[in-house]
């Protein structure tokens, strides 16, 4: 038998708990936010019955609050956009629940399905557009939370050269 197994070497984790992490109570790292997102999207039951439909501009409902962020309710009928904006200091996580949803940045184009994850930092310009004949739900966690949003001009589009 070997008598220098990873066993003798690090010795039992269970028996030194004071070298394991506590779970937290509230995330705290993107990835964590991330996690959050994902567990609420996948429990329907927690969302789904909140969410209104507005035919004059979006509906939003705050969903939930910890330390420093907040998680948001959106509904998006066909034609409903956010306008070009950013967050101010709030790093963000957008995820699709129903529908589909475009985002338009400067990396480009993205149709957004159900599943579908965007995760940015303080700063980041974006628009985000119901363009599809159904309408999208999505949810948007915030860290710090959403204080500020500021509004963009809207992208200058070439126009082609007249001779």
């Amino acid at each position: 038998m070997n008598s220098d197994s990873d066993l003798q070497i690090a010795g039992d984790i269970l028996e030194v708990p004071h070298l394991l992490q506590a779970p937290r109570e509230h995330p705290a790292t993107v990835a964590e936010f991330a996690g959050l997102a994902r567990a609420i999207a996948a429990d329907r039951a927690q969302w789904d019955h909140l969410v209104r439909y507005d035919a004059v501009s979006r509906w939003y409902h705050r969903l939930r609050t910890g330390p420093g962020y907040e998680v948001w309710l959106l509904s998006w009928v066909p034609g409903q956009g956010s306008g070009r904006h950013d967050h101010g200091p709030s790093s963000g996580v957008l995820t699709v629940l129903d529908g589909t949803l475009t985002e338009h940045s400067r990396g480009g184009t993205r149709a957004l399905r159900p599943g579908a994850q965007r995760v940015f930092a303080p700063g980041y310009v974006h628009e985000v557009v119901n363009d599809a004949l159904e309408p999208a739900v999505s949810l948007h966690v915030y860290h710090p939370g959403l204080t500020e949003m500021t509004m963009h001009a809207a992208r200058c589009t070439p126009t082609p050269a007249t001779a």
